[in-house]
Parts: structure tokens; sequence; C-alpha cells
């Protein structure tokens, strides 16, 4: 039991968060959840993942319970379909708490914990290569996690701890929910693979990252679909 690597995931109470909870799970890794939500079956943390001493803490319980961290999966994340010139400030300052800030925070405090051969994987967004009318603020807050990606990819490296992200394209959430299917259709025909992205197509790339043999990939984000 205490030779499974452990694992935090964030935002893990739906969507893709869940889903990597359970494929995780049972390839045997010690995972760990949080978000704000409820879960059972595995050890969670119930927080917000912008509050800095709600993060501290978690990060000192799984140093007292777990005394390491392995990897780290960055997918708590939160959008919002606006025009432009319609969003609200404080609905950006919502977005960027979450997807940037609340990132930030997770990243930096898994640094600390992890030993050389850790892993931190980011769950971005293929939109910000498609150029989606009315998701602004959303895109260009995945467009600063990647570039938080290779910057702290640049400055963990040495400690031999890598830093990747994977950017799916549209796939069937709740961020998608109210938007009409017609044209979450034209996007997925700008793709080079006409399609969904399915949750197995996100944990086949984190799988890659996790290889011990990955250990030399690192400030990459690699796109799903060719967009």
């Amino acid at each position: 039991m205490m030779d499974k690597k452990v694992m935090l995931i964030t935002g893990v109470t739906r969507g893709v968060g869940r889903e990597l909870a359970s494929h995780y799970f049972k390839q045997e890794y010690r995972v760990i959840g949080c978000g704000r939500g409820e879960v059972e079956h595995y050890r969670y943390f119930q927080l917000d993942v912008t509050d800095e001493v709600a993060v501290a803490d978690m990060f000192t319980s799984i140093r007292n319970r777990e005394g390491r961290l392995d990897v780290l999966i960055n997918n708590a994340g939160i959008g919002s379909m606006n025009a432009f010139l319609l969003t609200p400030t404080q609905k950006v300052r919502e977005i960027y708490e979450t997807n940037v800030i609340g990132s930030f925070l997770m990243m930096r405090e898994a640094a600390k914990l992890m030993k050389p051969g850790g892993r931190i994987v980011n769950i971005g967004s293929a939109g910000t290569r498609m150029n989606i009318k009315g998701e602004a603020a959303y895109l260009s807050s995945k467009a600063a996690l990647e570039s938080l990606t290779l910057l702290a990819a640049q400055e963990l490296g040495p400690k031999n701890i890598t830093v990747n992200a994977v950017a799916p394209t549209p796939i069937k959430t709740d961020l998608l929910k109210g938007i009409p299917i017609e044209k979450i259709e034209a996007l997925w025909k700008q793709q080079a693979i006409p399609r969904s992205a399915f949750h197995e197509d996100i944990s086949n790339v984190i799988d890659f990252f996790l290889q011990p043999e990955s250990d030399f990939i690192t400030g990459q984000t690699i796109f799903l679909g060719g967009v």
C-alpha cells in the first residue's frame, strides 16, 4: 500500500475531474481529490482552490499523512459564455481566480512537497486556438495557464519535476450547458478529427506524461483533435 504513488486531482466532483479520479483509482494510485462539492470513496478535501489558507492546510495534511505527493492534476476550472462587451467584471475575476490563481497555488504548494520525478499536469483548452466568440474571459485564462505551464516547467526542471498540459477540444461537460448544439458541432468541424473529445482522450495523454520514460518531456501543451 505504501509504495503506491500519491495523486491529487482538483475539481473531482463532476465532469473530467470525476472521470480522471475513477481512472486513476482503478490504476491503484492513492487518489486524493478536492473540490467545492462532496465526494465519497476516496480521500477528499472540500475547499475552494482560490482559498490560499485552505489550500496550504490541505497540503500540510497530505504531507503529514502521506509524506509525499507524486502527481498533481490541475483540473478545477470554470467558464462563462458571454459576449465580450457584456461580460461583468466580477465574472472575469471569478474565472481568472479559479483557472489561473487557483492553478498557480496548487502548482506552487505541490512542487514544495514533490521529490524528483514529480509530475504536474494542467487541463487547458484547445479553444485557445479556435478563437471562439463569447469565450474571451475563459479562453484568455486558459491561455494564461498554458504560459504558466511553460514557465513553471523552466523553474522546476532542475528539480526533475515536469509540468505539462493537455488541451481538449469541446467535451460534453457542464461547461457546455446552455450552448446550442449547432454551435458545438460547428466547432468540432474546425478540427482535423471532427468529433467531441472523450474522457479517454484526456487520460491517454496524461498517462503518457506520467510514464517514467517521459521524464524529459516538460513545458508542453498537447492539443487534441488537430486544431
